[in-house]
């Protein structure tokens, strides 16, 4: 679509519907699964936003799969599962998929050879997710540090 013609078009009121308790419950009993972003939507800094764990609550215990997603190298899934318990909820790693793991994940789908290195330029959370897929990482933001300074 051409951006011109994007910024010019304009929803239907008649697309939208408020969302009911009707509504709601009808979205519920049509997904097994909600993908949640994480900063600005479980939290922002280090501070939950409200209604937050009674919503996780509600969806887990009616059966729903939750993943958590974020863009954010800065940390791995272990290390975004201990943020999560800090701000108490309990979440698994499974259940978290970050950038970083995204990462480690492609070069091991594609089978990039164990037996070579893989420069990360990036977060320490690139290169934690990296070792754990077994590759042998180099990088991050120290090694930035000394290369560019």
């Amino acid at each position: 679509m051409n951006c011109e013609v994007a910024a010019t078009v304009k929803p239907s009121s008649s697309s939208c519907q408020r969302l009911s308790s009707h509504n709601f419950r009808g979205l519920l009993d049509s997904v097994d699964a909600f993908l949640f972003d994480c900063d600005g939507v479980i939290w922002k800094g280090d501070k939950l936003i409200d209604g937050i764990p009674e919503a996780l609550h509600m969806l887990r215990s009616i059966g729903k799969k939750l993943v958590f997603v974020t863009n954010n190298s800065t940390k791995s899934r272990k290390q975004f599962s201990k943020k999560f318990h800090t701000l108490g909820i309990t979440v698994s790693e499974d259940e978290i998929f970050s950038s970083s793991f995204a990462a480690a994940m492609y070069l091991k789908v594609h089978n990039f050879p164990k037996d070579k290195k893989v420069y990360a330029i990036g977060e320490e959370g690139m290169l934690e997710e990296l070792t754990l897929a077994g590759f042998t990482a180099l990088g991050g933001r120290m090694m930035e540090k000394r290369l560019w300074t």
